[in-house]
């Protein structure tokens, strides 16, 4: 007996209902990105190692997925180097590419082999798939999509507010209510500078980022392990548990930071980013949060994060503002900044909310009931008429049993049935059936498509 077909580890087929999920989760993002002048582009779902390697740490080398160069391999290796059975040497021998870990990479990448046909400041976007060799678990795969938008070649705040509009309407979109979440690298940075641990900011905004899951308790025995001294944890205290509007905030900061001039760049960063999204009517709420460090050693200003309200799930869409976007492949001097929107994520928020509009989970709108030969000629005539003005239509191919055809329609859940006898083609109509009601009622071509189109 042939063995059973598996796929791997960490990876999903899709059905038909979970794709058109996914398409309407695709096109609301793809829409709204347009809509503010983004531009779509793509990248190799492979590319050359000395692009990928060393660019996310060392743990992130080692989830990178490694392909297997064509040929003799072999050829250039030594008996010596086979028998050291060293893998990582062994693999820089034999591989040559990889699969992408992220879309910022070869987007860095993209920048700078493209650099003479882009007009900057670029703002493009990316929904493709990503891998990484990952322990897969619960809401983590080893294949996944990200939808990310960046914009490079400029320095203006005012490409923040908009990447947050960006966020608010496609939730609003989504109808999912969410907290928007923003803090700035430059508040962090002042932070530990006037605590006087200016060299432990890693730790301590690693730390401090655990606040909502571990608690303050917590939060302060880590610090302490870290070696930040008691005085300084005693400064922190206030800052870590600052509440308040987000005016009172700032106004606070202002008095904290007073010293720090990064940090007060920071504070003015935040300030504006706020007081220009006030204006906007914003959906959404918006908070600035301290305890906010997403991936520091990678952004340099804003800091963005995105918490669904109605579900308990982690981050939904990330981002914030770095430096020196192409600095690894040569070009230096290019900022940035974007967001990405996670796509798996918003499926299970939006799955549990049950968000789906009907439409865009069902696929066909009306099937025509195949009886034989002459009916089936007769509907085809119809079918063209109603797929003409954008109806989603089909004809079922055989001529089965009625219970087989409406057993079909229940299971793709098609709305409405189209029912052609030989009474129906003497009137030159067609017996239209609710699936959802059951009504059913003898209409014209033209009645057909009034009816759908509603």
């Amino acid at each position: 007996m042939a063995a059973k077909p598996s796929i791997p580890k960490g990876t999903r087929d899709f059905s038909p209902v979970e794709m058109a999920k996914r398409n309407y989760i695709f096109n609301i993002i793809r829409d709204v990105y347009h809509l503010y002048g983004f531009q779509q582009i793509e990248t190799p779902a492979m590319e050359m190692l000395s692009t990928l390697m060393g660019k996310y740490g060392d743990e992130g080398d080692k989830l990178l997925f490694k392909i297997q160069n064509s040929g003799d391999y072999f050829s250039g290796i030594t008996d010596e180097e086979l028998l050291s059975r060293n893998a990582t040497k062994l693999a820089s021998k034999f591989c040559e590419k990889g699969l992408r870990y992220d879309l910022t990479v070869p987007f860095a990448r993209y920048v700078v082999m493209h650099r003479d046909e882009i007009t900057f400041p670029f703002k493009r976007y990316q929904i493709q798939p990503v891998w990484r060799a990952d322990r897969p678990q619960k809401g983590r795969y080893r294949e996944f999509y990200q939808c990310d938008a960046d914009v490079v070649g400029s320095d203006s705040l005012l490409n923040e507010v908009e990447l947050m509009q960006i966020v608010d309407t496609v939730f609003s979109r989504f109808g999912i209510r969410v907290c928007i979440k923003i803090n700035n690298r430059k508040i962090l940075s002042g932070i530990a500078e006037i605590i006087g641990e200016a060299d432990k900011i890693i730790d301590i905004t690693v730390a401090i980022d655990k606040l909502d899951k571990i608690g303050l308790e917590n939060v302060n025995a880590e610090l302490k392990e870290k070696g930040i001294s008691d005085e300084a944890i005693a400064k922190l205290q206030p800052i870590i548990l600052l509440s308040g509007t987000n005016a009172e905030k700032l106004a606070t900061l202002k008095n904290l930071l007073a010293a720090s001039e990064v940090g007060m760049k920071g504070v003015e960063e935040s300030e504006f980013i706020l007081n220009t999204l006030e204006t906007m009517g914003l959906k959404n709420e918006i908070e600035l949060d301290l305890t906010l460090a997403r991936g520091l050693n990678y952004y340099t200003g804003a800091i963005f994060e995105v918490k669904a309200l109605d579900v308990q799930i982690g981050s939904i869409t990330g981002g914030g503002r770095y430096d020196n976007l192409t600095g690894v492949f040569g070009m230096s001097g290019v900022s940035g900044v974007g967001i990405s929107f996670g796509a798996d994520r918003i499926f299970d928020v939006l799955n549990q909310l049950e968000l789906y509009p009907k439409e865009a989970v069902n696929s066909t709108e009306v099937l025509f009931v195949n009886f034989g030969e002459k009916e089936a000629a007769f509907a085809i005539g119809i079918l063209a008429k109603v797929r003409t003005v954008g109806i989603r239509a089909e004809i079922f191919p055989d001529a089965a049993k009625m219970k087989k055809q409406m057993s079909y329609a229940n299971a793709k859940n098609i709305p409405f049935v189209a029912i052609v006898g030989e009474n129906e083609m003497n009137e030159g109509k067609v017996m239209l059936k609710n699936m959802e009601t059951g009504e059913q009622s003898l209409v014209s071509a033209e009645e057909l498509t009034a009816i759908l189109r509603k």
